[in-house]
C-alpha cells in the first residue's frame, strides 16, 4: 500500500515538507491509541535476531539513521516500526538553522536523495529536554560541531554535546564526514581526528569514574564513503590507537557516477544517499572488515532498499545496519522484511 498509494501522493510534495508532515502524522498517530495497531503491522521479533554488540543487547540489528529524528523528537514512535535502534542527531552544542532552502531533492530515477541540510538542529541542550522521558528502544547520539566553530575549536562542541547527552543515550557517534558543513571533512585527517578521538575517550572515563554507577559509553565513528584505500588504513589504526568502539560505513557521497537522473538535479551540491551508495559502502565494510581481521564492531548503512541489500551488508562484515533513503522509498514494512529475511536464514 505504501509504494501503490502512499508514496506517490507524499512524491508530489517538497521532500522537506513532506518530512514536517510525516512527522505530525506519527506524532498524532501516538496522541490518539494507534501505538499498538501500527506495531501490530510492523513489529516483528524473535529471540535469534537479538545481538550483542559494543556491550548493548539490540532486540535486533535494523536501526534508524541519524537525520530522520535530528532533534529526538519521536524516537519512541519511531521504534514502533520495528527499528532495532535509533539514531538521534546530528546535534551541536547551540541551535543552528543549516543551509538555506530548497536543500534536499530526490532522484526519483536513482532511488537517491541529495541533501545538503547543514546540521540543522535546535541544539543538544533542547534535545536533552525530550530525551529524558523513558525510552523504548536503544538511543544512539550522533554529534557535531556548530558551522561557526573553527576546526582548531571543534574538539570543545563535541565536548559539550558528549557531556549533554551522556545520561540519556546509550552510544555515541561522531560525525566529521557529513559534506554539508564547511571543512568538517578536514577533521578526518589522521591527526586531528585522532586528537578528537582522544579526548572523547578521556572525557568517556572521566564522567564514567565520577557518576554512581556510570559504565563508558561505546563510542563510533562515521566515515565517509569517499575515502581512499589508504585513508581507510588509517582509520583502521586510529581505531586501534584511540581504542574506540566501531565504525559507522558510511555517510553520504560527493560523488554523481552513473546517475540516471537529470543534471538539473545531479549537479545539486550536497550528499547523496540511496541505491547509488549501495556498492561502495558494502566494498567500505568489507576493506574494513577484512584489513582489520574484524577487530572492532561495524554499523552498515548506504543503499539499503531490501532484504537483500541487508544481507549483503550483514555477509561483508557489518554487525549492524541501518536506514534511512531505503526507508523512504519503500517504507516502514521494509524493516519487518529485513528481519524476516535474517531470521530465516539462521
Amino acid at each position: 500500500m505504501y509504494k501503490l498509494i502512499v508514496r506517490p501522493i507524499l512524491f508530489l510534495l517538497d521532500p522537506e515538507k513532506v518530512h514536517h508532515l510525516t512527522f505530525s502524522l506519527i506524532r498524532f498517530f501516538g496522541k490518539i491509541g494507534l501505538t499498538g495497531l501500527v506495531r501490530s503491522f510492523y513489529v516483528f521479533e524473535h529471540e535469534n535476531l537479538e545481538r550483542e554488540v559494543f556491550g548493548l543487547k539490540f532486540k535486533n540489528p535494523v536501526g534508524l539513521a541519524a537525520g530522520f529524528d535530528k532533534d529526538a523528537k519521536l524516537y519512541n514512535e519511531l521504534s514502533d516500526f520495528g527499528f532495532g535502534f535509533v539514531e538521534i542527531g546530528t546535534l551541536t552544542p547551540k541551535p543552528q538553522d543549516g543551509n538555506p532552502k530548497k536543500r534536499l531533492f530526490r532522484l526519483k530515477a536513482d532511488q537517491a536523495i541529495i541533501n545538503r541540510m547543514g546540521f540543522n538542529n535546535s541544539g543538544v541542550f533542547d534535545a536533552v529536554e525530550r530525551l529524558k522521558k523513558k525510552h523504548k528502544v536503544l538511543i544512539g547520539g550522533n554529534i557535531g560541531k556548530n558551522k561557526i566553530t573553527p576546526n582548531d575549536e571543534a574538539t570543545k562542541d563535541y565536548l559539550i554535546c558528549f557531556d549533554a547527552l551522556f545520561p540519556h543515550v546509550d552510544y555515541f557517534v561522531v560525525n566529521v564526514s557529513s559534506p554539508n558543513t564547511p571543512g568538517l571533512r578536514e577533521l578526518q585527517d589522521k591527526e586531528p581526528l585522532t586528537a578528537l578521538l582522544k579526548e572523547l575517550k578521556k572525557e568517556n572515563k572521566k564522567i564514567a569514574i565520577k557518576g554512581t554507577g556510570n559504565k563508558e559509553k561505546p563510542i563510533l565513528l562515521k566515515i565517509a564513503p569517499d575515502l581512499t584505500n589508504d585513508q581507510l588504513l588509517d582509520i583502521i589504526k586510529i581505531v586501534e590507537d584511540t581504542k574506540i568502539d566501531g565504525i559507522i560505513a558510511t555517510n553520504t557521497t560527493i560523488g554523481r557516477e552513473n546517475l540516471k537522473s537529470s543534471l538539473f538535479i545531479t549537479e545539486e551540491k550536497g550528499g547523496l544517499s540511496g541505491k547509488p551508495l549501495k556498492t561502495r559502502s558494502t566494498e567500505v565494510i568489507r576493506f574494513l572488515s577484512e584489513k582489520s581481521n574484524k577487530a572492532f564492531p561495524i554499523i552498515g548503512v548506504g543503499g539499503i532498499h531490501s532484504a537483500e541489500d541487508a544481507i549483503e551488508k550483514l555477509e561483508a562484515g557489518a554487525d549492524l545496519i541501518q536506514l534511512y533513503t531505503g526507508f523512504i522509498y519503500e517504507g516502514p514494512a521494509l524493516i519487518k522484511r529485513i528481519n524476516k529475511a535474517l531470521l530465516a536464514k539462521i
